[in-house]
């Protein structure tokens, strides 16, 4: 048995006092660690203690079905970053089984069964998944398993920031004015690193191959033309943000034909990078900028969204406004399926939602407006939205997508108020100006002029046939407007 220097380490067991014996009991072991959102090296707390307290360590992913049945983009995401994750561990001599379940509990059942393994992972800031931590960690005391679990991809554990009285906070500035503070005060932990391990056996039977979490339809293709889903390309695009974009993102975020966001989200949804790692790169410009504060603050709106679903989970699959379960939603399949397709007759909306299609990703900006004009202009119900979204979003997480949704409905925590009602034409005058961001998606007007471009109902041409090139609006601004505002005075 060979024992390296190693720092002594810290388990939440109860039973457990000496650390030699500790070191002793585990080197016999293999570390396992429960692979989530979790593909990085960097600031992989659980991950990294496993490889300090083992010579052999196994990462294993639980690959649930049912889980990605109505997240069909990123079942391309997760596939691809299985593989790079695996070349990845592979040069530390660590193993990533993939195993194929229909249930997380009748997995660990049959793992509770051995004693050959202590047991690491990190936290998923989800209801469903923090309760399922609560039965490991019965479960783990009760059979004597040792293991730890560690923070995750957040600042601030979530139940860290709340309000003097107490109660977690229901409005963003102030909770990220207290957040920010205390993740600024807090005494940093001694940066660890993962240490390579002596090469393991396979662990697990019948592990798959990534290749199989493939959607079964190849749409996909060109995400690949688009997208590196690895660690080393995260901390690529997060430099070049802040080299060449962070300045003025304060304004260039807004405008959807200007590469002007850092487009990380899905790398952090897949925690191929930590939002610490963000936080310290930002923190290294001086002087600090508008453009820095303004990117912090969605981080800063990740995190809330994280503590509201904990804290008022009903609103992961209903209102978070009670007042709100009267609304007169409507049930239109007509009016869905054009809102899906690109083909509402309003070009923002259609270009946002084509551009959503075939790259799995939405500029914020254009997100807002067309969840305003569904939930506003056609009277759908933002679970509709919600659910669409899911399945064709990368960076797809419940907290902020469903926060999103019900942001945009006015039915949420700090909301818009339901009266603000994007119009997609002056948002589409003043975002998109030159027309490029819709001519790029909506190639159908690429040679109308910019006068008309977002309303192509009132250029008149031999050439261009509304109706047949390009769809009639389904509905009118302002009657939906006022219907919308109707609609509202009745709840």
């Amino acid at each position: 048995m060979r024992f390296l220097p190693r720092p002594p380490p810290i388990f939440t067991h109860r039973n457990i006092k000496f650390n030699l014996i500790i070191i002793n009991f585990m080197n016999k072991k293999i570390g396992l660690f429960w692979l989530r959102d979790d593909f990085r090296i960097l600031k992989n707390n659980g991950l990294i203690e496993a490889t300090l307290n083992h010579d052999q360590v196994v990462v294993f992913y639980l690959y649930k079905k049912l889980t990605y049945k109505y997240q069909e983009a990123q079942k391309w995401w997760l596939s691809k970053s299985l593989i790079h994750f695996r070349k990845t561990l592979n040069k530390l001599n660590i193993n990533l089984e993939i195993i194929e379940t229909d249930s997380f509990k009748i997995f660990f059942e049959k793992l509770f069964k051995k004693n050959d393994f202590s047991f690491y992972w990190n936290k998923v800031y989800e209801p469903d998944f923090l309760k399922f931590d609560e039965y490991l960690v019965k479960n783990f005391q009760n059979k004597n398993i040792l293991y730890k679990i560690c923070k995750g991809n957040t600042l601030n554990e979530i139940d860290e920031i709340k309000k003097n009285d107490g109660t977690p906070f229901k409005v963003f500035t102030p909770f990220w004015r207290t957040a920010e503070k205390y993740y600024i005060e807090k005494i940093p932990p001694k940066e660890k690193i993962i240490r390579k391990c002596l090469k393991s056996k396979s662990y697990f039977k019948d592990s798959i191959d990534p290749k199989e979490i493939l959607p079964n339809e190849n749409w996909f293709k060109n995400l690949e033309n688009l997208w590196l889903p690895n660690e080393e390309n995260a901390l690529k695009e997060l430099r070049n943000f802040i080299k060449n974009k962070i300045k003025n993102y304060s304004d260039s975020r807004n405008f959807p034909n200007i590469i002007g966001t850092s487009k990380l989200s899905p790398f952090i949804k897949f925690g191929q990078i930590h939002v610490e790692t963000i936080w310290n790169e930002c923190e290294k410009i001086k002087p600090k900028n508008l453009g820095i504060s303004k990117f912090l603050a969605e981080i800063g709106w990740r995190e809330f969204n994280h503590t509201l679903i904990n804290h008022f989970p009903h609103m992961l699959k209903n209102n978070y406004s009670k007042k709100f379960d009267h609304f007169p939603w409507g049930k239109n399949p007509k009016f869905l399926t054009a809102w899906k397709k690109g083909l509402t007759g309003y070009p923002i909306v259609d270009a946002g939602m084509r551009e959503l299609y075939s790259t799995g990703w939405m500029h914020n900006r254009v997100r807002m407006i067309v969840g305003s004009f569904l939930v506003k202009h056609l009277l759908i119900s933002w679970k509709e939205g919600e659910k669409y979204f899911r399945n064709c979003l990368l960076d797809y997480s419940p907290a902020s997508n469903v926060a999103g949704w019900q942001w945009v409905a006015g039915s949420g925590a700090d909301a818009a108020p339901y009266f603000r009602i994007f119009n997609p034409i002056l948002q589409g005058e003043k975002f998109d100006k030159e027309g490029k961001y819709v001519k790029k998606w909506v190639p159908e007007l690429k040679d109308l002029p910019k006068k008309f471009i977002h309303k192509p109902w009132e250029f008149s041409d031999g050439k261009f046939k509304l109706g047949k090139d390009y769809p009639h609006p389904i509905v009118n601004h302002e009657a939906a407007r006022a219907k919308a505002l109707s609609a509202f005075k009745k709840i």
